[in-house]
């Protein structure tokens, strides 16, 4: 069997390609591989870079699973195919009854909902206190030589302090990075609701009120977004579930920045329905320089960064590697398109 790893690019300061090499050369180790063909990229390649890449080989992992290329004409291709792994949470949209009649099996990679949720959190923590700004205005004085202004600053805020204790978080996607930041809220002395899609019944779902989408808008002071982009999920946050919002809710998203119609958020902003935004995803990445979103005060935007801790890269290698290892014994799981 020849596998093929398309491995993610590397994005932080912290990790090597050798370093992420070392685990994915574990493959090499089961008997069933004949050979593993690791493949680094600076970018994700496109398909034409893909073709020669995966070739014959049996399994690829590290795909951008969409309908871009999981279709007939790219798969006419690869004949051999038969496991595909996305070494991410997300997917895109695909015809999954013709991969089933394919004999493939397709996989997604759940890593990093811990990761994620802290980086939401981080985003709600910078919205609702603004650390940084503060350290940076106790840090501009020169306090050897400081005056009486600066000593009658000291201890005054810049920005208005948040309190979150007793508020009511809204989630929008219990998944897993949604249930991670809902035990995150319960700790913060939080209620907690949220929306999904199917209702979650195991007892850990307990301390969280299911509710519909309209009282998730009308009832929440924080609402974090945690759902994949779909054609049934884009522009979900438009000016209609805005007008819907308790005045001064605050809205974070990590998830994909075409779940909200930007217009509206900044209108949103604008008036102050929105007290502020933590978004580590945009609509169009990397953004347009026009985006107004960008130059608003009470925005905070980061570059859809929240999973790349150097713990969470290493932990979706080994994760795709066991996920792959329960394909070969036949019990297969995270298969997205059963």
């Amino acid at each position: 069997m020849k596998v093929v790893v398309i491995p993610e690019p590397i994005l932080q300061p912290d990790i090597t390609k050798e370093e992420m090499d070392q685990h994915w050369k574990v493959l090499e180790q089961l008997p069933e591989v004949d050979e593993l063909v690791i493949q680094h990229f600076d970018g994700y390649p496109s398909n034409e870079q893909l073709h020669p890449v995966i070739a014959d080989a049996d399994a690829a992992i590290g795909v951008w699973i969409s309908d871009s290329n999981i279709n007939r004409d790219f798969l006419s291709r690869h004949p051999n195919l038969k496991y595909v792994a996305t070494l991410g949470h997300g997917f895109g949209e695909f015809d999954v009854q013709m991969t089933k009649e394919r004999g493939m099996v397709i996989t997604n990679t759940i890593y990093g909902a811990q990761t994620i949720a802290e980086y939401a959190w981080a985003l709600l923590m910078e919205v609702c206190h603004h650390v940084d700004l503060h350290s940076k205005e106790v840090k501009k004085v020169d306090w050897a030589h400081a005056t009486d202004e600066d000593y009658a600053a000291y201890g005054q805020v810049v920005t208005p302090q948040i309190e979150l204790y007793g508020k009511t978080c809204g989630i929008f996607g219990l998944g897993a990075i949604g249930f991670a930041f809902a035990k995150m809220a319960q700790g913060f002395g939080m209620r907690v609701i949220s929306y999904s899609r199917h209702k979650k019944t195991d007892p850990k779902y307990d301390f969280i009120e299911q509710v519909d989408f309209d009282t998730l808008l009308q009832e929440s002071d924080v609402i974090s977004i945690h759902a994949p982009l779909t054609p049934s999920t884009e522009d979900t946050f438009d000016a209609a579930a805005f007008a819907k919002m308790k005045d001064g809710v605050i809205l974070i998203n990590t998830a994909r920045g075409g779940l909200i119609v930007e217009e509206a958020l900044v209108d949103a902003l604008n008036s102050g329905k929105v007290y502020g935004a933590g978004l580590d995803v945009l609509r169009d990445e990397p953004p347009k320089g026009d985006n107004p979103l960008l130059h608003l005060n009470s925005t905070s935007v980061t570059a859809h960064i929240a999973w790349l801790t150097k713990a969470s890269r290493l932990r979706a290698i080994d994760i795709a590697v066991e996920n792959f290892k329960q394909y070969l014994n036949g019990t297969p799981v995270s298969v997205i398109n059963r």
